[in-house]
């Protein structure tokens, strides 16, 4: 699978490319700080299901245009779409934004530039490595605006950020920011690198990764993120389970060529 010019232009917030067996998603409202929309979270649903569904793709990149933010959450401007709906069947706005609240078991690389805001996290929390560059800060605006802030501070205690530090960073608004320093240290991030190299050792992180056995990988991801949410005991039959679904026979892996760089660290 390739992508086009056509394939770009047919999304009105966002851009979606692939190109050698990895998906780039790339946030495009760099004048609007990148803040999500309805039809942003449209899109992005649609985006993800091409990723989930497309065996070509083994591995995606998120990240964002502009310098000054990564996404700031809801665009306040733009204001809600939900008001008319049922107040029991309503879901959170931005429950759609990230890769495994639709299914995605394919590795995911988040590249976070600038600011990320409120419900920036919707995607930073279901993301399996992300990275951002040395400029980069979190934080929560909904505290100033008097909104209780629920879904991402709970995903990420999920991503187990300490629990004193998600607490801060949902009741402090905007007066405090989590600095790229800080969000390395809480786990937050797993690697900070300079603005100028970030969306570079993004790609490079997933090429190394779309070079594996795609289906072992969707294996070990979904087994890995499944554990969060199981005791130890069913999280280690479950995964179980799928050494024996996502594993080929032994002789068949000797025969077949391994994947070997030269180590780095980290």
């Amino acid at each position: 699978m390739t992508a086009s010019s056509d394939a770009r232009g047919s999304y009105e917030t966002i851009q979606f490319d692939v190109a050698d067996h990895v998906a780039v998603i790339t946030l495009n409202r760099p004048d609007q700080l990148n803040s999500f929309t309805e039809t942003m979270c449209n899109e992005m649903t649609e985006v993800w299901a091409l990723v989930r569904d497309t065996d070509e793709i083994h591995v995606a990149v998120l990240q964002a245009n502009g310098e000054r933010a990564f996404c700031t959450g809801i665009d306040i401007k733009a204001g809600s779409w939900w008001g008319d709906k049922n107040v029991w069947t309503h879901e959170d706005p931005g429950a759609w934004l990230g890769p495994r609240s639709n299914k995605v078991w394919k590795p995911v690389v988040c590249a976070v530039q600038g600011m990320c805001a409120g419900g920036g996290q919707y995607m930073v929390n279901e993301c399996d490595i992300v990275i951002c560059s040395d400029n980069a800060t979190f934080f929560d605006p909904h505290a100033n605006g008097g909104i209780v802030s629920a879904l991402e501070p709970i995903g990420m205690l999920h991503r187990g950020v300490p629990l004193g530090d998600v607490l801060r960073w949902a009741l402090m608004g905007t007066e405090e920011r989590i600095t790229a320093a800080t969000a390395l240290r809480l786990g937050l991030v797993s690697e900070v690198v300079p603005a100028g190299r970030l969306r570079a050792r993004a790609a490079d992180i997933a090429a190394q990764i779309a070079e594996r056995n795609p289906i072992a990988i969707q294996g070990t991801v979904r087994a890995i993120w499944e554990a969060t949410e199981m005791t130890p005991h069913m999280a280690k039959q479950n995964g179980l389970a799928y050494t024996h679904i996502g594993n080929q026979p032994a002789a068949v892996r000797a025969g077949q060529e391994r994947v070997n760089r030269k180590p780095t660290l980290r």
